[in-house]
């Protein structure tokens, strides 16, 4: 894994501009471990000689807040692209090149946008922007690279479906959790629920538009089951 971590790095620093940030998206289907690539690519990144500072943030702070969704009778699609203040996510995407932007955070507990959050970056060496609202491109959203993460469905399944029973066994004790209305299935029900959730919201969403960013992305990495990476592809034209 720190090998092709390594390899990844050597190819984003082609990519660095001459003045500002570098700025990197890494996307892919919801479970694909979006979040755990952008932290190990993050500490990569910081290893460069210049040890330029990075900064990881989430793309799921650009959802609309839940109350929002709800009146716009969007509840059951959230994570598509109409549920994302995509004009909010560019103008931070541009401000951050040339000076302070603020950033709203998301938290997957409470499954809403969280005021708590919130950053206000200065323009960091690096820039590492991860989740589901990339999937217009680089070049659209103002970034210069585009990672996508790639995997069978069959185990993106399985891995959200984990996930989902993290949460749902940790609601046990957090009365705050959005995974408390689980809490009264048994661990077989909640496993129906997630495998409900995943066929339906999850994976249309995936086929219908998350995999649109696989043909646009400058960087495809795929991941086996056991979430390691297996391979690493560039289209002829990028990088």
């Amino acid at each position: 894994m720190t090998d092709r971590l390594e390899a990844i790095g050597e190819l984003l620093r082609r990519r660095r501009p001459a003045a500002g940030p570098l700025l990197v998206g890494v996307t892919g289907s919801v479970a694909v471990g979006k979040s755990t690539f952008a932290r190990q690519l993050a500490s990569t990144l910081g290893r460069w000689p210049e040890r330029p500072t990075v900064e990881i943030v989430g793309a799921d702070g650009f959802l609309f807040a839940n109350a929002v969704l709800e009146a716009r009778g969007l509840t059951f699609r959230k994570g598509c692209p109409e549920t994302y203040d995509m004009a909010a996510l560019r103008a931070a995407l541009a401000a951050i090149r040339i000076g302070p932007a603020s950033f709203p955070g998301y938290s997957h507990v409470i499954y809403d946008v969280d005021p708590s959050l919130d950053r206000r970056l200065g323009p960091p060496g690096v820039l590492i922007i991860e989740g589901l609202a990339l999937q217009d491109g680089a070049g659209a959203l103002g970034l210069d690279v585009l990672i996508y993460l790639d995997a069978e469905e069959a185990d993106l399944e399985a891995w959200f479906t984990e996930r989902f029973i993290a949460l749902w066994r940790a609601a046990e004790t957090d009365p705050t959790s959005f995974y408390v209305r689980f809490r009264h299935l048994d661990e077989d029900e909640a496993r129906g629920a997630a495998a409900y959730v995943w066929r339906e919201v999850n994976l249309p969403n995936l086929r219908q538009h998350i995999v649109t960013a696989r043909s646009r992305a400058d960087l495809l990495v795929r991941k086996g089951a056991d979430h390691a990476i297996v391979e690493i592809m560039q289209p002829p034209t990028r990088l």
